[in-house]
């Protein structure tokens, strides 16, 4: 398991990610997109593109999954009108930003060779991100992470209690593919400094 390092010639952000990495990461990705899309938070296709920038008809209300609650938080906890009002002016923008990362993460790793379906044993997929590409990433990852995190219903200071885990116990899995989302994240600040 590597992580993110920068090029000294040409500056760009690089990886080398297993083919079972890159595919896991276009998966939880995906999972992303399909869950910021699974909910009505954007106006009908058949809409005018013009009409549709100017159309502020999004969610008023706090999104049920709690994952999207986390990624769109109340605003203002103590005036339900001004919340609703900044949610409904607001969120459709931010589901299709956070989209359209993910997205820039699953073509990434596509255009670095990753296939439809991974069948190949010893795959070895190369990354290089252009500085706009790695802010995608790193909101990507971000995305992952806090999905992962509170669907596990990870707190500050748990350490312990991920610890005392059998290793078969699924969880075990989970929380191990969020630390590693995490060391991702972090070599790739690491790398744009």
């Amino acid at each position: 398991m590597s992580g993110f390092t920068r090029h000294r010639r040409s500056g760009r952000t690089i990886a080398n990610f297993t083919g079972l990495e890159a595919d896991l990461l276009r998966s939880l990705s995906a999972q992303v997109v399909e869950l910021l899309r699974n909910e009505r938070a954007e106006p009908a296709s058949e809409v005018d593109p013009l009409e549709a920038m100017l159309d502020f008809s999004g969610p008023t209300s706090e999104p049920e999954d709690p994952v999207l609650l986390r990624f769109f938080p109340t605003a203002y906890r103590d005036d339900d009108d001004a919340a609703a009002e900044f949610r409904r002016y607001t969120e459709a923008a931010l589901r299709d930003g956070k989209a359209r990362t993910a997205v820039v993460l699953i073509e990434t790793l596509e255009e670095a060779g990753l296939p439809p379906e991974l069948d190949e044993d010893g795959l070895m997929i190369d990354v290089e991100l252009e500085p706009a590409q790695a802010q995608d990433w790193l909101r990507a990852l971000n995305d992952i992470r806090l999905a992962l995190a509170t669907r596990l219903e990870v707190e500050e200071g748990d350490e312990g209690y991920w610890e005392s885990l059998p290793e078969d116990d699924p969880r075990t899995q989970a929380h191990d593919i969020y630390e590693w989302v995490g060391y991702l994240q972090e070599t790739l600040v690491e790398s744009l400094t």
